[in-house]
């Protein structure tokens, strides 16, 4: 299984607008391919169901659902958070939040990681300092797996930026679940990223 690439979502269905599968239905038709289930307050039963419904949506594009925390609900692609564990468990494609070099030190068997925050995020305010674009570079260049960068990416300049940097793609939380139109917005942001990736 390849790392994701482009405009990776991750959910929240307490600031969705409208319902998380119509959030999610909505970003993937405007070209997301990648989906990151949070949602980690639910129940497993509920979370499980929630994955397949999730799954359902992204199965007709060929898209992958990848789950927080180290029980794929049935799948088998994990994303792990910066403190465990360790080491990760063993699935088709793990992943890790990481938000500084130490935490990329440590990073064994994970396919990719995510770094946060690039910018200041109203997800989580108070959450940092930004790395901005020079601090994502940086790591980008230290690090032994491909690097989503995450926090603050709102804007298709900001899509273009984390990509000239060296991220392989954006993880995007609140400005697609927060969207009056998430299909139309995914649209601009996979599409800032398809452009930052053609070779001119």
């Amino acid at each position: 299984m390849t790392a994701p690439s482009g405009v990776v979502v991750l959910t929240d269905r307490l600031v969705a607008r409208v319902g998380l599968d119509r959030v999610v239905a909505g970003a993937v038709a405007g070209g997301v391919r990648w989906v990151v289930l949070r949602e980690k307050d639910l129940p497993r039963a509920e979370r499980a169901a929630l994955a397949a419904d999730l799954r359902a949506i992204l199965a007709d594009v060929g898209g992958t659902l990848i789950v927080a925390g180290p029980d794929p609900l049935g799948g088998d692609a994990v994303h792990l958070p910066a403190a465990g564990p360790y080491p990760p468990p063993t699935h088709g494609l793990v992943g890790r939040s990481c938000h500084h070099q130490p935490e990329l030190n440590r990073l064994t068997t994970e396919h990719y990681a995510t770094i946060s925050p690039v910018w200041p995020t109203k997800t989580k305010p108070g959450y940092g300092p930004p790395l901005d674009v020079a601090g994502l570079g940086s790591l980008v260049r230290s690090s032994p797996v491909p690097l989503l960068a995450l926090g603050g990416v709102e804007t298709p300049e900001q899509v273009t930026a984390c990509v000239e940097a060296g991220a392989v793609g954006v993880a995007v939380l609140g400005a697609l679940m927060r969207a009056k139109d998430p299909a139309e917005t995914a649209a601009a942001l996979t599409s800032a990223y398809a452009e930052a990736v053609t070779p001119r």
